[in-house]
């Protein structure tokens, strides 16, 4: 169950509450000439082989706007040509993660919504810097490595990310990257060229998680340069760190699935109390496994504490699918069968190569207010995944303080924007209570709660994606949608 919040807790949320609800400083109109866009034919291939004609754009922007010599990047979109006769605004998608693309999005189980927009307006797939067919950075590989040998604790993974960052920002900055160009805010000023690039006075915004707190950027600072949203997945603007007491909240409702299964409830009567006593059990004792990796064809030997195995669960529970594994891992683990789990830590290990630079440096920049950061480091210490569901943030604060946005950006604001806002309850990634806490100062919403949806949710079910259709033609859109929920494995 879900704790009661201590006193500490409750003043750090009437300190969030208390942020600043009034308009943001208005962005001054661009003295520059609106970028140059070269557009060109493109044939574009979706991931199950279908090809559509489209176009490809490209601009350039400055990679760091606060710097008068800053070299110039190049920003790259694909556009779908929309097959309406009178067209509305343009949408725009902008992709998660931070890191992700919007070009590979589209090529993926969304691309049929990409193509069902394209009855309201062209549709855009924007490669925000750093990403896909944008100037990227190169791959920083780190130094020293993650040893082969070197256990997977809290003690070595930390250091490593923060000293492997680190000593790769100075690399970048070394190749003629400003590192300092890669935060939202940057971001945003990117879309708002595109808009200008593109001759239009508005534009209309679909994203989802990073993607929304990409929007919503865009929305506090350009407001009159946005007609309408769709956001799922709601991380807010002071919502980079998430609160680990809703991920216990989550796992509760988890609890609630299990207990209408008898047959899973027989097995976990109490999933968090046995999380918790393996966490405690592997921390106390870190477990030393040694097997053969699929296709290998000798055995390897690893070490992991509770951390490590934290770490893998926050990987494992942005969609429901992923909470239909989670228990079974843990009864294993808590009757000494630690192969399985071993296996999954190892795939981790092997990632821990070097570091692409813009989603680290995107989320330093977004960063937390000092109210924010103590709310959610007290409810890390008892919560099921402690600080691990955001990794590697909040660990990474205090790198590179120069190029935080500072809690002007954080701070809450006030929009008349039309825009639909999706959450869903079972989103291990991002919670529908952050998502009503961020939109109190809507006065055009409307939300749609997905009951036992996940985080990837526009292409779960197709009365989602149909709803997203229906706010951009300015219909009426279902204020719940409810799926059945997961099947819990059992032994």
């Amino acid at each position: 169950m879900l704790r009661t919040l201590s006193a500490v807790s409750a003043l750090a949320l009437l300190a969030i509450a208390g942020c600043s609800s009034g308009p943001p400083k208005p962005v001054a109109e661009a003295a520059a000439p609106a970028p140059v866009l070269t557009v060109e034919p493109y044939t574009f291939t979706a991931g199950n082989g279908t090809k559509v004609e489209a176009q490809k754009g490209t601009f350039e922007v400055p990679e760091n706007r606060k710097d008068p010599k800053s070299r110039k990047i190049k920003i790259s979109f694909v556009r779908f040509s929309s097959t309406s006769a009178t067209p509305g605004d343009p949408i725009i998608y902008l992709a998660g993660g931070p890191g992700g693309t919007g070009t590979g999005t589209a090529q993926g189980p969304r691309f049929p919504l990409f193509m069902a927009l394209r009855e309201q307006g062209d549709v855009i797939a924007f490669d925000q810097r750093g990403t896909g067919m944008s100037s990227t950075m190169p791959f920083c590989r780190a130094e020293p490595a993650f040893g082969a040998d070197t256990p997977l604790t809290r003690t070595t993974i930390v250091p490593f990310y923060r000293n492997g960052i680190a000593k790769c920002f100075d690399w970048w900055e070394a190749q003629g990257v400003d590192i300092d160009g890669y935060t939202t805010m940057e971001n945003v000023h990117d879309i708002e060229d595109l808009r200008r690039a593109l001759g239009v006075k508005q534009i209309r915004l679909w994203g989802i998680s990073y993607g929304s707190h990409l929007g919503l950027a865009m929305m506090k600072y350009y407001p009159k340069s946005i007609s309408k949203a769709v956001l799922s997945g709601i991380e807010g603007l002071d919502q980079t760190v998430k609160r680990p007491a809703l991920t216990d909240k989550l796992f509760a409702h988890v609890q609630e699935i299990i207990d209408a299964d008898p047959k899973a409830k027989a097995v976990y009567p109490d999933l968090a109390g046995m999380m918790r006593r393996v966490h405690a059990k592997l921390n106390a004792n870190p477990a030393t496994v040694t097997f053969t990796p699929q296709g290998a064809s000798a055995p390897v030997t690893i070490t992991f504490d509770g951390f490590a195995a934290q770490m893998l669960v926050s990987g494992s529970i942005a969609d429901p699918p992923g909470f239909t594994q989670i228990p079974l891992l843990y009864l294993a683990v808590d009757n000494g069968k630690y192969d399985v789990v071993a296996q999954r830590i190892y795939n981790f290990r092997q990632q821990l190569t070097g570091f692409t630079g813009m989603s680290a440096a995107m989320d330093l920049a977004s960063g937390a207010t000092k109210a924010r950061l103590a709310l959610t480091q007290k409810e890390a210490e008892t919560s099921l995944l402690g600080d691990t569901l955001n990794f590697p943030m909040p660990q990474l604060l205090g790198i590179r303080d120069q190029i935080d946005l500072g809690d002007e950006f954080r701070a809450a604001f006030k929009s008349d924007i039309p825009a639909l806002f999706i959450s869903a309850t079972l989103d291990g990634r991002t919670y529908p209570d952050e998502a009503a806490e961020e939109i109190k100062g809507f006065s055009n919403k409307r939300r749609l709660i997905v009951e036992n949806g996940g985080h990837n949710i526009y292409e779960a079910d197709k009365r989602v994606a149909d709803a997203v259709v229906a706010f951009f033609k300015g219909e009426p859109t279902p204020a719940t949608i409810t799926f059945a929920p997961p099947k819990i494995a059992t032994p």
